[in-house]
């Protein structure tokens, strides 16, 4: 959900091994690596009423436990088919690993400092912001995730727009998540319903500003 800022990930605020609940621990494996599912560091009922606790213990124990378990299946048939150096099956395996790793990918408080300024400067508020990202989050057909990102290219923030369980770096290396909101329907259709739009109003509740910002500042100081 917006945990790749609250979500699938967990709902708020992308993060990685294991801090805002939206990442995922790594374990050495022989020459790869394995993934372990991470502890959420709060309560699954801290986000209502924006996320209700059900939402969050299916997202994190299911969901989120199912993309880890079959990642690291992906990840041990991509090891064999290595070493044998069976080409096709490294080939065929792609789809499960985007699918799967995409999977482990994911407040409040308004941001500050450069990216408050940035997000005034370039959306003119935080409210235009918010409401490109409503609009084209809602408009995004199937399932798929929105994105703030920092195009580290241009030097700007960038709305933008991935399916299924695409990664933003898809859209390219230059690329770096900042916010991520899940639009997938298992994100928000017990609270929701079918009505995406008050989804993505009330996410904007518990997304967690303060990474987003610490990113931003680390890759574009």
């Amino acid at each position: 959900m917006a945990l790749r800022t609250l979500s699938r990930k967990s709902l708020a605020g992308l993060t990685r091994n294991g801090r805002g609940g939206l990442g995922f621990g790594l374990v050495p494996v022989r020459g790869l690596k394995t993934f372990t599912l991470p502890d959420l560091p709060y309560d699954y009922g801290a986000l209502e009423p924006s996320i209700s606790r059900e939402i969050m213990e299916i997202h994190h124990l299911k969901h989120h436990n199912t993309y880890v378990d079959n990642f690291n299946k992906a990840l041990d048939n991509l090891e064999q088919a290595m070493d044998t150096g069976d080409s096709s099956t490294v080939v065929k395996l792609q789809s499960a690993l985007k699918f799967n790793g995409g999977g482990l990918e994911g407040g409040g408080e308004p941001p500050k400092g450069s990216l408050g300024w940035e997000v005034d400067n370039q959306f003119g508020s935080l409210q235009s912001l918010k409401q490109k990202m409503m609009v084209e989050g809602s408009a995004l057909q199937g399932s798929g995730w929105v994105w703030l990102a920092l195009d580290k290219d241009q030097k700007k923030l960038s709305v933008e727009c991935t399916a299924n369980q695409d990664p933003l770096i898809v859209k390219g290396a230059n690329y770096v998540p900042l916010l991520g909101i899940d639009v997938w329907e298992h994100a928000y259709y017990l609270q929701y319903k079918n009505v995406r739009p008050d989804y993505l109003k009330y996410i904007w509740e518990v997304v967690n500003w303060k990474y987003a910002s610490e990113v931003y500042e680390k890759e574009y100081p």
